[in-house]
């Protein structure tokens, strides 16, 4: 059995606050996995912050900001086998398949968005949190909070937008559908996986807002992109545009909605099985590398 420890940010609530039955849940889709390791016999334990110990076989950098503080990522290497280490960074600008510049010829629709993951939502909380406890904020300087923009093409856009570092230009190429439009979402933990395209009434699909979904392969495309940012963990937003997979979005501390919970708890076993792939991977690295190289 394995000893696994999951790296936080300090201010991070990974668990949630227990309810009537004593129980906590979690936001995090990491939770229901981890869950499902334990009743096989491995111990977890969840690092708020940093740490001088290293006592663990397998390590996960779970650090829900944009980009992962220096000082964090220096902690995970110091575990000989720790996942996401090479997913610190996870910005539009590093990730998106779909940016535009200001000469580019694109005719279509364009949507403006935070450079940030999630709009910067986490960093925010985690100011928040910060100030309570009488700290400084780690993600000092945010930019305001500002919602997605659609416009008709990149001669409607605001003038300066293209001169602003915090905002990105994508074009807007959801699916479409006859009763409305569709993304793709790809959650995947070691060699296990589960890929499913969603519709929903509204041109910005979420998971939690859909009519109707359907499971579909991952495009060879997309398992590229994944080597090359670094992922052992984690979730790829993307679409199939005019027959190329385009990555919209990649997360490394994907969310649970609400309103799936169930539907996630369930395929929380089979990504244990490729948590525990890792694990075994773990382990033979550690093996095969002397101490020096790692």
């Amino acid at each position: 059995m394995a000893r696994v420890i999951v790296i936080t940010h300090e201010h991070d609530r990974f668990l949630g606050k227990r309810n009537l039955m004593l129980r906590r849940g979690s936001s995090y889709l990491l939770f229901d996995i981890l869950q499902d390791l334990k009743r096989r016999g491995h111990s977890v334990r969840i690092q708020h912050g940093l740490s001088k110990t290293y006592s663990a076989d397998i390590a996960v950098l779970h650090v829900d900001a944009t980009t992962t503080p220096a000082d964090y990522l220096a902690y995970a290497r110091g575990f000989p086998f720790c996942l996401n280490v090479g997913a610190a960074d996870i910005s539009k600008t590093r990730i998106s398949g779909a940016l535009l510049s200001e000469d580019d010829a694109w005719q279509g629709p364009v949507i403006v968005k935070s450079n940030l993951n999630n709009q910067g939502i986490p960093e925010r909380l985690l100011n928040r949190r910060s100030k309570r406890a009488g700290k400084s904020p780690p993600f000092p300087n945010l930019p305001a909070l500002r919602p997605y923009e659609v416009h008709e093409s990149l001669g409607e856009l605001p003038d300066g937008i293209f001169e602003r570092d915090d905002l990105v230009v994508e074009k807007f190429i959801p699916e479409r559908e006859p009763d409305g439009f569709a993304a793709r979402f790809w959650v995947f933990c070691g060699e296990r996986e589960r890929c499913t395209r969603y519709v929903s009434p509204n041109s910005l699909v979420k998971a939690s807002k859909t009519i109707r979904r359907e499971p579909v392969p991952v495009p060879d495309e997309m398992r590229e992109r994944r080597r090359e940012l670094g992922f052992d963990y984690g979730k790829f937003d993307f679409v199939m545009h005019e027959g190329r997979a385009i990555l919209l979005d990649a997360n490394k501390t994907p969310g649970r909605p609400q309103n799936l919970v169930k539907m996630f708890a369930a395929g929380a076993s089979d990504l244990a099985d490729g948590f525990e792939g890792l694990i075994r991977r773990g382990r033979q690295f550690v093996i095969a590398t002397p101490p020096a190289s790692r």
